[in-house]
C-alpha cells in the first residue's frame, strides 16, 4: 500500500521535494491543495508541474477512505460509515450543539472519530469489539474522517472527540501524528482545546499524553465508580484498577490546564444505583472533573438496557447536590445505531452473508 499524501508534514514534504530536485515551496502548494482546497485528485493540483504530479500519483495515494453509508437522526445527529482501502469499515458521528439543554455554542459541530478498526479491550457495553481487533488506523485515516464528514454534511467541524471505534491510546504514535495534522495551521487548523481524547483507562499512556505539550482535553470511560462494578463493564480495570487510574488522572491535572470529563454510561441494574452516584461524586470532586451521563444505547447481541428516564435524572441529581457539573444526554442518536461499531458490524456481516 502506497503512503497517503495526507499523512505528510511540511518537513516530510520538503525532504521529498528536495530528493526530486523540486523547490521547497512545492511542499506548501501540496499542503494547500490537501487541506485548504480539499483536492480529491492529484491530477487536479493544477499549479504543480506535470512531472511532479505523475511522480506523486505513482508514489502516493490521496484519500484512503470513501463513503459507504450514512444515517441521519431525527435530532440531526448523523452517523457515517466509511470504507477503508483494505475493505474494512469505520464509523464517525456528527453531533450538533444543544444550546437550550446544555448551554453549548449554537454553531458547535462535534465529530466523534474512530482510531482503530475494531477494539481489543472488550468493554461490555460496546459493539466496537464484538468482532475483535483488526488493526490501527493511520494518521491520515483518522484526520481524513474530518475531511470526509465535512464534505458529506456541508458543515464545518469545530470540535473533535476521539471516542468512536477503538482505544485511541493503544494507537498512540498515529494518534499524536493525527493531532498534528488536525491542529496545525497548514492542516485542519482546529485548536487543541477543541480536541478530546477518550480512553478506557490505559494508565501508562495517560501519563505519556499528559507530557505532550498541546492542551488537549481528556475523557475517561469510567462507567463504574468502584472496582467490583467497573470490573463487570471494563476488563481494563483488572490491569489498572480505579486507584491506579485516578493517580494517573491526578498527574494529568498537574500537567494540563484542562478539566477531565468522566464518561459514565448508565446501565440498568448494573451501575445506575444511588451508591454508585455518591462514589462517582467523590471521584469527580477529587479531580474537579465534569461528568457526562449517557443512558445506554441498545446494542444487538448485548443483553443490557438503559434505565428508566426518572432513574437517570435521579442519578444526575445526586451529583448536582454535591456540586459536580454533570450533563445527562438523553436524546442524541438513539434512533441511528449510535453505539460505537453497530453500523460497521451490520455492513460487514451483510457482506459475509452475500459471499456465502
Amino acid at each position: 500500500m502506497r503512503p497517503s499524501l495526507l499523512s505528510q508534514t511540511p518537513e516530510e514534504l520538503s525532504e521529498i521535494m528536495e530528493g526530486l530536485g523540486e523547490p521547497s515551496y512545492r511542499g506548501g502548494q501540496i499542503l494547500e491543495w490537501l487541506w485548504q482546497k480539499r483536492a480529491t485528485s492529484i491530477e487536479g493540483m493544477s499549479n504543480l508541474p506535470a512531472r511532479l504530479r505523475e511522480h506523486l500519483k505513482e508514489s502516493f495515494t490521496l484519500r484512503s477512505l470513501s463513503p459507504a453509508k450514512s444515517q441521519g437522526s431525527r435530532d440531526s445527529t448523523r452517523k457515517f460509515l466509511f470504507r477503508l482501502h483494505d475493505g474494512r469499515y469505520i464509523e464517525c458521528v456528527l453531533i450538533p450543539a444543544s444550546p437550550a439543554l446544555y448551554g453549548e455554542r449554537s454553531d458547535r459541530r462535534t465529530l466523534c472519530v474512530s482510531s482503530q478498526v475494531g477494539c481489543a479491550f472488550g468493554c461490555k457495553f460496546c459493539a466496537s469489539g464484538l468482532d475483535g481487533f483488526t488493526r490501527n488506523l493511520t494518521a491520515d485515516e483518522i484526520a481524513g474522517q474530518v475531511l470526509l464528514a465535512e464534505e458529506l454534511s456541508g458543515e464545518k467541524v469545530n470540535n473533535i472527540v476521539f471516542m468512536g471505534m477503538g482505544e485511541p491510546l493503544a494507537n498512540l504514535p498515529q494518534l499524536l501524528k493525527a493531532l498534528e495534522l488536525i491542529t496545525s495551521p497548514w492542516g485542519l487548523g482546529i485548536g487543541a482545546r477543541h480536541l478530546t481524547v477518550s480512553t478506557s483507562g490505559l494508565v501508562p499512556q495517560i501519563r505519556k499524553l499528559a507530557d505532550h505539550p498541546q492542551q488537549i482535553r481528556l475523557a475517561i470511560s469510567l462507567h463504574g465508580a468502584s472496582n467490583d462494578v467497573r470490573d463487570q463493564i471494563m476488563p481494563v480495570n483488572r490491569k489498572w484498577p480505579v486507584d491506579e487510574l485516578f493517580k494517573a488522572l491526578s498527574y494529568w491535572t498537574k500537567r494540563k490546564n484542562q478539566k477531565i470529563t468522566l464518561e459514565y454510561i448508565l446501565i440498568d441494574g448494573i451501575n445506575a444505583d444511588p451508591a454508585q452516584a455518591r462514589l462517582l461524586a467523590q471521584h469527580a470532586e477529587s479531580l474537579r472533573a465534569k461528568v457526562n451521563l449517557i443512558p445506554y444505547n441498545t446494542v444487538d447481541g448485548l443483553k443490557w438496557k438503559r434505565p428508566p428516564e426518572e432513574e437517570c435524572h435521579a442519578f444526575r441529581d445526586i451529583l448536582a447536590a454535591r456540586g459536580i457539573p454533570a450533563t445527562l444526554r438523553l436524546e442524541k442518536g438513539h434512533d441511528i445505531d449510535a453505539a460505537c461499531g453497530q453500523l460497521r458490524l451490520k455492513e460487514e456481516h451483510a457482506e459475509k452473508q452475500d459471499l456465502s
